[in-house]
């Protein structure tokens, strides 16, 4: 079997692994959802647009994501303070729990795994993710935009 397929298996694993530990949250979101909350905890304040196209959706897609989010307190509207008609997205103060703990879950149920690991393994995938790192952000430097 090729590297890559060794590493994309592995990711599969883990997104997998990433995916089971999420929905032991005290509320269970849709990936959809919990990428929306990482990017506004991330960026607060965009709107619906740049939502929007960050997640590389729709935008009536977007705004009933939103309205799911609202409606479950974790998201809420607020007027731009300068410009009047455009409405900015902040996450409330559950949804920000609800974020961290599902990044406790998730933190947990890796760590099982390293454990499991001997540590000379941990240290060699600790120095192997980070030149994959290293290696992601000099290709996309070199291609002018963000890592893959």
């Amino acid at each position: 079997m090729s590297l890559a397929l060794e590493i994309a298996d592995a990711v599969d694993g883990l997104a997998h692994l990433w995916a089971a530990a999420s929905q032991e949250a005290s509320l269970r979101l849709s990936p959809h959802q919990l990428r929306a909350l990482r990017i506004l905890q991330s960026e607060p304040g965009l709107n619906l647009t740049t939502l929007a196209e960050g997640m590389e959706i729709g935008l009536p897609t977007a705004s009933r994501l939103c309205d799911r989010l609202a409606a479950a307190g974790l998201l809420e509207r607020v007027l731009h303070p300068h410009k009047r008609r455009e409405v900015q997205l902040n996450l409330t103060t559950r949804g920000r729990q609800v974020l961290d703990e599902v990044a406790a879950h998730r933190s947990r149920a890796l760590a099982e795994v390293l454990t499991a690991m001997k540590p000379a393994d941990r240290e060699a995938l600790s120095r192997g993710m980070r030149a994959l790192l290293a290696a992601q952000d000099a290709a996309a430097r070199h291609m002018g935009g963000h890592r893959f």
